[in-house]
């Protein structure tokens, strides 16, 4: 198949900008993956579409405020971003201005509680960066850094927390999660209360989910390579699920490529931890997942390729091109839909 193949037009003004007051006032499309049939609701429906005994996978990733603004030795502004803890002090960040910021140069941000020296170019551009500070970093970032919006989103976010899932817990994404983005916590009670299961992996979020696929055959496309964690807990609750009849639904496209990556070919899960660099598009056949939550993404997308792969090229695009004409709003704050 081909990139082009996964096309499709969308009005600018169709991005959302900005998160809903409340979360889970956003729409909510269902697309029946066998007939392509679509219904329209909101995510407070949702406990409508589940079934005691279902099982709920989440991701618990936090998004790391990474985005930091410093000054040069010389004055001038510039813009670090961190993406990979090396140990001891050095990220490898992607910066601004790459000319300005050479190995050697010395970065100061906020009012000198954190500094930095840039020492070494990689591959790609990035840097490796030295960080030099007092007390625990994660505080300092809470208070010095700003989230890593995604780049079709230009308003300033005014609340950090309303990107991050109401159950985040272990920090270390550069982008969120966002399917979760539309749970509250009485929302989770309530689902949890007819008898579903909730359960967690960890899946990191690289900012490679927002690189576009340059290859012009599927095939060719290599996925960046992504941390995620599956507690035995997890899947325990899977393979009962499995075992009981009920369905096992995924809550984002990062749930989804955890459970997938580690499941065996009989759809058995088995505690597990490492990177992964799994590409599911149109052929491939889930080990475990049933049904899956998940936003509206962008044309030629990975993961416009991966809910294709769920319930069809076809029945994805006359469903977007449903949600285009209903004005839904698309992208990380925007709408959600189930696949079931």
């Amino acid at each position: 198949m081909k990139t082009s193949d996964f096309y499709f037009d969308l009005p600018k003004e169709l991005i959302a900008q900005t998160p809903l007051e409340r979360r889970d006032a956003s729409r909510l499309l269902t697309l029946d993956k066998e007939t392509g049939e679509v219904h329209h609701m909101h995510f407070y429906d949702l406990p409508s579409l589940l079934r005691p005994g279902d099982c709920l996978v989440l991701n618990d990733s936090r998004v790391l405020p990474a985005r930091l603004f410093g000054r040069r030795e010389t004055g001038g502004a510039c813009e670090v971003l961190l993406l990979i803890d090396r140990g001891n002090k050095v990220w490898e960040c992607l910066v601004r201005p790459g000319k300005k910021l050479k190995p050697g140069a010395k970065i100061t941000f906020g009012n000198g509680e954190l500094s930095a020296q840039v020492i070494e170019e990689v591959e790609g551009g990035n840097r490796l960066i030295q960080f030099d500070y007092e007390g625990v970093f994660l505080e300092i970032l809470e208070h010095l850094g700003k989230m890593p919006l995604p780049p079709y989103i230009r308003e300033e976010l005014q609340d950090n927390e309303r990107y991050q899932t109401v159950y985040s817990k272990v920090t270390g994404s550069a982008a969120a999660p966002t399917a979760g983005l539309h749970f509250t916590k009485e929302l989770l009670e309530q689902v949890q209360a007819m008898g579903v299961k909730v359960c967690y992996v960890t899946l990191h979020v690289g900012l490679g989910t927002f690189r576009p696929v340059k290859a012009e055959e599927l095939e060719e496309h290599e996925m960046h390579s992504e941390y995620c964690i599956i507690p035995q807990e997890t899947a325990d609750a899977i393979n009962e699920t499995k075992a009981n009849g009920g369905r096992v639904i995924c809550v984002g496209t990062t749930s989804c490529r955890t459970v997938e990556s580690w499941a065996a070919e009989d759809g058995h899960m088995e505690a597990k931890a490492g990177w992964t660099n799994i590409f599911i598009y149109p052929g491939y056949r889930f080990k475990v997942l049933d049904a899956l939550i998940t936003n509206f993404h962008l044309p030629e997308s990975t993961l416009i390729m991966l809910v294709s792969a769920l319930a069809g090229r076809e029945h994805v695009l006359a469903a977007y091109e449903e949600a285009v004409r209903e004005r839904y709003r698309f992208f990380s704050f925007g709408d959600a839909m189930f696949i079931r």
